[in-house]
C-alpha cells in the first residue's frame, strides 16, 4: 500500500473505473466528479482507482480529470493489474467500493465493505452481486428504458443513455447511503 501513498490511518475508497465491454463503461468525467466529491468528504480519505492493465490509460484519465476538478493529487492513486487476492484485500480495507457491473464488483461482494454498483445495459435483479442482507449494497441505474436490458452488441439509440443517464449526484447519494449503512451496522474495514 505504500506504493499507493496510503498508510494505516487513511480511509480508503476503491473506485473501479474499468470494464472490458464499452457498454458497461460509465464516463470518465462522471467517475472523476464522484471521486473528487468523495475525497472532499474527509481530509484523510484516499481514492484508489483500479482497473486492468488494458485500461490503465482510462484510470489515469480519471485521475487527471479529478485533479483538474480540484482534488489533491496526493488523495488519488491508480492501481492497475491487481490480482484477485490483492483486489479483494484492498477492497476489504476500504470504507466503500464503487464500480460498474463487472467482475471486480463480484470480488468486492465477497467482503463486508459497503458497495455502490452501477448498472447500464444490465439489471441488478439479474446480474447484481449476491450478498447477505447485513452488508450494505446500493445499486444505481438510469431507470426504465425501452432498450434496457440489451444484448450489449449494438446500442440501438447509439447514445449509451443507460450509462449517461446515471448522474454523479445519484451515485454520490448512493455512496452516502452505503457508507452510513456500513457505519450503522458496525462493519469496519480490516
Amino acid at each position: 500500500c505504500r506504493a499507493l501513498g496510503i498508510g494505516p490511518s487513511h480511509e480508503l475508497v476503491v473506485v473501479h473505473v474499468g470494464a472490458g465491454n464499452e457498454f458497461r463503461r460509465w464516463p470518465e468525467a462522471s467517475f472523476a466528479e464522484v471521486a473528487t466529491a468523495l475525497a472532499a468528504g474527509s481530509p484523510n480519505r484516499r481514492i484508489i482507482l483500479t482497473t486492468g492493465s488494458a485500461q490503465a490509460p482510462r484510470a489515469e484519465a480519471v485521475r487527471r480529470l479529478a485533479i483538474g476538478l480540484g482534488m489533491d493529487p496526493g488523495a488519488v492513486a491508480v492501481a492497475c493489474d491487481l490480482d484477485l487476492g490483492e483486489l479483494r484485500g484492498l477492497v476489504s480495507r476500504a470504507r466503500l467500493f464503487l464500480g460498474g457491473d463487472s467482475g471486480p464488483a463480484h470480488v468486492a461482494s465477497t467482503t463486508a465493505t459497503p458497495m455502490v454498483v452501477l448498472f447500464g445495459p444490465t439489471t441488478a435483479a439479474v446480474w447484481g452481486p449476491w450478498r447477505d442482507g447485513r452488508t450494505s449494497t446500493e445499486t444505481v441505474d438510469a431507470g426504465e428504458l425501452p432498450c434496457r436490458p440489451c444484448d450489449q452488441r449494438v446500442c440501438e439509440p447509439g447514445d449509451f443513455r443507460c450509462l449517461r443517464g446515471i448522474g454523479a449526484d445519484m451515485v454520490m447519494a448512493a455512496a452516502a447511503r452505503a457508507m452510513e449503512k456500513g457505519r450503522a451496522s458496525g462493519v469496519e474495514p480490516v
